[in-house]
């Protein structure tokens, strides 16, 4: 048995059918030449292959009675690869859009919890003769860093698989009654005992910002504009994909004396302007985005998750680009400065005793009350960029052409934009609650748009040098 950490939990407790808390990814897939036989078999023999390289494969949760503290992981008994792996038919003609509303319906459903949480959907009927895969796992089991580890451990780097060793086969486990009550109370005590020796460091790090001044922290510390996309949200959702080359990003960064992240969060701006001003006007106030920041250590490749949030100002108030990434950059810097403070003094794991009926109930109330709609959005929406391989991944022979991730959005948080770079590329992935914003495809290709006008845009005379200008 393996105890959840509470911010694994959280991913749990906090689920609804309007608000599913799974993440995945979209990737084309090119077919070794004079390929024969059914892919989608392919594709199971290949994972039966590798259950044993990856936990996420190969565990489920065991509820706790009366679900009064936080279930914990346990081995299935087996894996029916028959209930994971599943095949779609797109419509002809079988676009992107057709592919990108399908992936829209299958990632607004939420994950049965009685059998390991992952599931693949190979998608045929794609008009350019690809197939696709949808993956979909929930954050529960891990965050962007731990999927980057998991799908190594699904993927290989030539077309032809790498020889797996076949493991032993291991029963499944049963905890009874009184194992799953002992683990709970163990569990809370650690995490009591974790948390209290948290709370010094965690004071330390606070006060030190309130003495500097903050570090910058209130420059990003402020309530966003209210947009269609940041108040109550249903289950329904639209999906749509972007690529940006990735050498031609750096060139940007680097002329700018900027990191390839703060270049990004400056074209998601730029998107969000155009958008914003065909469906009502800009505000006059910049947009916030949230910002996963991991706090996984070089090699730790846990399936679980460790990333708090930051937030970073879009600078959406600033029409001309180059001005706009200045004025980013600034609130990155001060935004750094915070989390360097605060780093490692953030707590991930918490006691759970009583908590599920607590969030549960909380998560309920939250959307049907519409708290979203009352109170004005901390951040607009969730930008998160995940550092990605440089070169391409096979399954099963195939080629993954494309790395788009899908992720979750929530009350007040309509809209996420998540990236990944991959093979030369970055690619993006908007997902948004459709009713708060039915024209995400508009926001998707202003992404290209606010980037060619960033790389045409001469950058400030006085702009200095990057330290890192290549870095994300």
């Amino acid at each position: 048995m393996k105890p959840l950490s509470g911010l694994d939990a959280l991913f749990l407790h906090l689920e609804t059918p309007a608000t599913p808390m799974h993440v995945g990814a979209v990737h084309l897939l090119q077919l070794p030449k004079g390929h024969r036989g059914d892919f989608v078999d392919d594709v199971k023999r290949h994972v039966a292959r590798r259950l044993p390289l990856s936990p996420v494969f190969t565990r489920q949760l065991a509820p706790m009675p009366l679900n009064f503290a936080n279930p914990v992981w346990v081995r299935a008994d087996e894996v029916d690869l028959d209930r994971h792996i599943h095949r779609i038919r797109l419509p002809r003609p079988g676009t992107q859009r057709q592919l990108e509303a399908a992936v829209a319906r299958m990632h607004a459903k939420c994950m049965p919890r009685d059998r390991p949480l992952w599931a693949f959907h190979i998608i045929e009927g794609l008009q350019s003769g690809d197939l696709a895969l949808y993956t979909k796992v929930h954050h529960a089991t891990l965050d962007g860093a731990a999927g980057v580890a998991f799908a190594q451990a699904l993927l290989d780097l030539t077309p032809k698989p790498r020889k797996v060793a076949p493991a032993p086969r291991r029963s499944g486990e049963h905890p009874s009654l009184a194992d799953l009550v002992g683990t709970a109370v163990r569990t809370t005590g650690v995490q009591g005992v974790k948390l209290i020796r948290q709370l010094p460091q965690l004071a330390t790090a606070l006060a030190g910002l309130v003495k500097g001044g903050g570090a910058g922290f209130g420059r990003n510390l402020a309530f966003g504009p209210r947009t269609s996309f940041n108040g109550q949200i249903d289950a329904p959702r639209s999906f749509a994909t972007a690529s940006l080359p990735l050498d031609r990003v750096k060139v940007v960064a680097a002329a700018h004396g900027a990191t390839i992240n703060e270049v990004v969060l400056t074209v998601i701006g730029g998107a969000l302007r155009r958008y914003l001003d065909a469906h009502g006007g800009v505000p006059r106030k910049s947009l916030i985005a949230a910002v996963p920041v991991s706090l996984r250590e070089a090699g730790n490749t846990e399936a679980t998750t460790l990333a708090t949030m930051t937030l970073a100002s879009l600078a959406t108030d600033i029409e001309d680009a180059a001005a706009r990434l200045v004025e980013v950059r600034a609130a990155s810097a001060a935004a750094k400065a915070v989390m360097k403070q605060l780093r490692g003094a953030v707590p991930t794991d918490f006691p759970s005793l009583g908590l599920p009926w607590l969030l549960s109930a909380a998560a309920g109330l939250y959307g049907r009350l519409g708290v979203a709609n009352r109170i004005p959005p901390i951040a607009n929406l969730v930008v998160s960029n995940v550092p990605g391989p440089p070169m391409p991944f096979y399954l099963a022979g195939a080629r993954l052409k494309t790395y788009w991730p899908v992720s979750i959005v929530e009350h007040g948080l309509g809209l996420n934009i998540t990236l990944q770079s991959y093979a030369g590329s970055l690619d993006f992935g908007l997902i948004a609650a459709r009713s708060g914003l039915p024209d995400l495809h508009r926001v998707a290709r202003g992404l290209g748009e606010a980037f060619a006008e960033l790389e045409a845009a001469p950058p400030p005379a006085s702009s200095p040098e990057a330290d890192n200008p290549a870095s994300a």
